[in-house]
């Protein structure tokens, strides 16, 4: 890839795939020349954290299923990505395994029954940890983006919160937003 800086909108990642397509980052990176991957590096059921009972509407410890991914362009990590679910919704399912999700977790979760039709994003930066510097082959004083997502159904439920970490030097977020 050419360009040092990527330009990402969310709403690709919100809508389920059709059957036999692969997830939206592969896609997304297919069609700017790259090859986009991601590796699973937990996947199982945790403590909530404050923040993540917050995005859920739990309590804090309540168990909750979480995917750790490492996300990836052309074999380099670009984001760091931590998706939770309540267990009521994802415990049993393919969302608490390792393995890769055809179409992609928000596919899954739409064949469950858990559509998703509004999100709350909000963004932050600030500076990496040592590990999530590492994680990220930054250099020190490289501050991230850090981008917090809560879906939630047609009931207005939260069925999936994301944690989202990339370096800001090489990412812009876009957001389009149709009004009406």
């Amino acid at each position: 890839m050419s360009d040092s800086r990527w330009v990402s909108a969310s709403m690709p990642y919100l809508a389920p795939r059709e059957r036999g397509q692969g997830d939206a980052w592969g896609a997304e990176a297919a069609a700017r020349g790259g090859k986009g991957g991601q590796r699973i590096v937990h996947a199982g059921e945790v403590p909530a954290t404050e923040e993540v009972a917050a995005l859920l509407g739990l309590t804090v410890g309540d168990a909750v299923v979480v995917r750790r991914r490492v996300i990836e362009l052309d074999g380099q990590p670009i984001e760091l990505t931590d998706t939770y679910y309540p267990t009521a919704i994802a415990r049993g399912t393919r969302l608490a395994e390792r393995g890769k999700i055809p179409g992609g977790a928000v596919t899954l979760l739409a064949e469950l029954g858990h559509r998703g039709v509004r999100v709350r994003e909000d963004v932050t930066a600030r500076m990496p940890d040592p590990d999530e510097r590492e994680a990220l082959l930054l250099d020190t004083g490289e501050p991230v983006l850090r981008l917090s997502r809560v879906t939630y159904d047609d009931a207005d439920q939260p069925v999936q919160a994301d944690l989202m970490l990339m370096p800001a030097h090489r990412q812009q977020l876009r957001y389009e937003i149709r009004i009406g």
